[in-house]
Order: structure tokens, then sequence, then C-alpha cells
């Protein structure tokens, strides 16, 4: 994104503190390291206010506050701002979802996806098929009132959220 679009400035968090030390090293090898930062923050408390744009990439299912996260973005976008969540494609019934895809996300989510989340505070355990409907209901709880899938790949599915 950072080199896409070269006028603007980027930052970027996860809990992670080696994951945020290779986006530094990429950045850096990308020529882009001037125009953004990483620093290591959990979803629910990452610094900053006014963002025009927040992304969240295939990471809400595996939080254990989902909910809390959803609540701290919407804080932190300006009052136009946009939250793009890309999340494993789920149909919301589970019989929908038995399929070769849906077979690999159900294992990878008993495995990692559910045992992260349980880990955590909350414990919501959304899990990797969560699903539009689940998914909405976590937006909505963190105070989003515009919610919509803006598109879907067979792998993915990508959603706009607006304050």
């Amino acid at each position: 994104m950072a080199k896409a679009y070269p006028q603007s400035e980027f930052f970027g968090f996860d809990y992670h503190a080696a994951s945020i030390d290779l986006a530094r090293e990429a950045a850096d090898r990308e020529g882009v390291a001037g125009r953004i930062r990483f620093e290591v923050a959990p979803a629910k408390a990452f610094p900053g206010t006014d963002y025009d744009f927040v992304a969240f990439f295939d990471c809400l299912h595996d939080m254990g506050d989902p909910k809390g996260a959803a609540r701290h973005v919407h804080s932190s976008l300006k009052r136009d701002g946009t939250w793009m969540i890309v999340e494993p494609f789920a149909e919301d019934a589970a019989e929908a979802n038995h399929n070769p895809i849906g077979r690999v996300y159900y294992s990878a989510s008993t495995l990692l996806c559910v045992p992260a989340s349980i880990s955590q505070e909350v414990g919501a355990a959304l899990g990797a098929q969560a699903g539009e409907n689940r998914i909405r209901d976590v937006v909505v709880a963190g105070g989003f009132v515009h919610f919509r899938r803006a598109t879907q790949t067979p792998f993915n599915l990508v959603f706009e959220a607006k304050p």
C-alpha cells in the first residue's frame, strides 16, 4: 500500500514483536521506511486518532475481544473514515461451509484461531468460519452504523465499516 500511495503516511500495529521487526525490514528493503512506522500494540489499544483508513487482515476472528477492538477502531477513525476488514470466506450456516475450502478453514480454526482467542481476555472464539452475520454483530457492537460486504474472493470476504 505504501508503494501504491506514495503521498500517504502509514502505521502498522501488531501485538507480536517479531512480526513488527520483519515489517520494518520489509519497509526498508522496499524503500518506504520513511513513510511507514511499525509499533507493537494490541488491537484494542493501538495509538493514534483521526485515521482515514484502518485495515484488519485475517485477524478479527482470532482476537479474544473483537468487540473491544471494534470499539477502539471506531474511536480512532475520522468521522468519515473507513475500516476494511478482510476475513476468511465463510457462509453463516455451518453446512454451507462443507466444501474443500471450508474444511481447511474449520481445521485451521480448530487448531489455531479458536485456541488463540480463548487464551486471551474475553475469549470470544469467533473462529475462521465466523460468517458475515457474526462479523456484522461485532462491528455494530463497536459503534459502527454502516457495514457492508464490499467484495469477496473464493478465499476471503472483504467488509467495509463506517462510523
